[in-house]
């Protein structure tokens, strides 16, 4: 199993071949921009409009920020990576009933990777633990505590996810229920934490692929004082500092369509060090399967003709799992052209 494969080679010096990859594939970490990140958002900003104006403009141009002042207590963000860290630190053994491939079971552990022409797949120097937010009867009873903290944290998430999703729409120039309306009743919500060991050679390996996130809104969370999360801007990869008790928001493909093109949902990937361990926590909220997406009636008019077909996002997760293993381009797949 990768995983017990990870656990034994983070304590040799070197990586072993199946998680190198090709030169074309590798970070070159020297050449990632120090000069610019992504936009700082204050929720605090008692100007709605100026708060409204400042998240429009970071999804226009950045499909990322982050946020400060967000009302999710800190000591429970603590809590929670706490015990996402002691979940990781459980013995392979215990971990290994979690371990699948089977992306339908509802509670998994799996290890990333890429199939790369020619040769045998590369497997990503992380470790991904994902289930659903509800039920929870089906979370982990060790470590202790992790059910109750998950409930707690998913609560405070999924205010903060609504209140973001109606700045969105107010950004948009929509009635501020819009994007929640849309997409839809019964939301998939999905928590996913990524551990990133200290790695032996950052520049051959890759903590996360380079991606963009299929669902509409990702919160996440970063340990803080270890970098790794790098988004495109311009053709070029940019660091995202961790910042004290801040979360990092990222918009999905599906806000992307919805907002027909206006917001972005950006290519990103997760780079690993030498030194430090790295845990990310990553709450999503996307449509259910049913749910019809396409790009919202009053963003189209003659200057601004759809540029994506009307799906169900049971189609475009068969196009996403099609494409595992690649650089997916999903949305892309439902793009129209126009003469």
């Amino acid at each position: 199993m990768a995983s017990y494969q990870m656990a034994n080679d983070i304590n040799s010096l070197s990586l072993s071949p199946n998680f190198i990859l090709p030169e074309n594939h590798r970070p070159h970490l020297t050449q990632v921009s120090t000069l610019d990140s992504i936009p700082i958002i204050d929720l605090n900003d008692t100007d709605t409009i100026n708060l409204v104006q400042k998240i429009s403009q970071a999804s226009e141009v950045y499909g990322f920020f982050q946020i400060i002042n967000h009302g999710v207590p800190e000591e429970l963000c603590n809590r929670m990576m706490t015990a996402y860290t002691q979940f990781f630190k459980l013995p392979a053994e215990e971990k290994a009933q979690y371990f699948t491939t089977d992306h339908t079971k509802q509670v998994k552990l799996f290890n990333y990777f890429l199939k790369i022409q020619g040769q045998e797949k590369v497997t990503m120097w992380s470790e991904t633990f994902s289930h659903f937010w509800h039920p929870t009867n089906l979370l982990p009873e060790n470590p202790p505590q992790y059910r109750e903290v998950f409930i707690e944290y998913a609560k405070e998430i999924g205010t903060l996810m609504n209140r973001l999703l109606e700045l969105l729409s107010h950004g948009l120039g929509l009635e501020k229920d819009c994007l929640h309306k849309k997409l839809g009743e019964n939301p998939t919500l999905k928590a996913q934490a990524n551990y990133y060991p200290p790695c032996p050679d950052p520049e051959l390996t890759l903590g996360l692929a380079v991606h963009t996130d299929l669902n509409a809104l990702t919160v996440l969370r970063q340990t803080e004082g270890v970098k790794g999360l790098q988004v495109i801007k311009d053709g070029k990869w940019v660091g995202v500092d961790p910042l004290s008790n801040a979360f990092v928001i990222n918009l999905g493909d599906q806000i992307q369509v919805l907002s027909n093109g206006r917001y972005k949902s950006v290519h990103h990937r997760a780079v690993t060090n030498k030194t430090r361990p790295r845990l990310s926590i990553a709450m999503f909220y996307g449509p259910n399967k049913d749910t019809q997406i396409g790009p919202i009636e009053e963003l189209i008019d003659e200057e601004h003709p759809p540029l994506y077909r009307s799906y169900h996002y049971a189609e475009f997760l068969e196009e996403f799992f099609r494409q595992e293993g690649t650089r997916r381009l999903v949305k892309e797949v439902f793009e129209l052209h126009h003469n």
